[in-house]
């Protein structure tokens, strides 16, 4: 397995561990919704969005599925680095605080959407972008020593 899995390069990470450990809490965050698009035979669209699918149901779910199967590997390679390549997880909070920024500002302002409804992740990326921020802050600081 050493050479799919490089060695870890967990002692080269010197940011806070507080960070590392929420980027797993983020990766499960991200992996169990992957599994609930990409499984559930609504792709959670009426389920849990409570989306109307008179009109494209079949183009909808498939959406919902595709993005879920995106979500699946970015979330299981969250995972690994928050477990095994912590020197990425600045990297990789970076990345989730430009991503959820882009969602939140499509969800909210560039692309909002009929209606007063959001589906229940349209509030979940508005929380995360500032925890993501900190964590970033933590990341990139360095753990003293002791």
């Amino acid at each position: 397995m050493t050479r799919f899995f490089p060695a870890s390069t967990n002692a080269g990470y010197h940011g806070s561990l507080i960070a590392a450990w929420f980027l797993t809490l983020a990766a499960v965050g991200t992996i169990v919704p992957a599994c609930i698009h990409t499984f559930l035979d609504d792709g959670g669209a009426i389920r849990i969005a409570g989306l109307d699918l008179t009109h494209n149901r079949t183009m909808i779910i498939g959406l919902f599925a595709w993005a879920g199967a995106t979500q699946l590997v970015w979330g299981v390679l969250m995972l690994l680095v928050s477990l095994f390549y912590r020197s990425f997880v600045p990297l990789y909070l970076a990345l989730i605080f430009v991503e959820r920024s882009i969602i939140g500002l499509n969800q909210w302002i560039l692309k909002p959407g009929e209606g007063p409804h959001h589906p229940p992740e349209a509030y979940i990326t508005v929380a995360m972008i500032p925890i993501v921020a900190v964590m970033l802050v933590l990341a990139l600081s360095r753990r003293r020593a002791g």
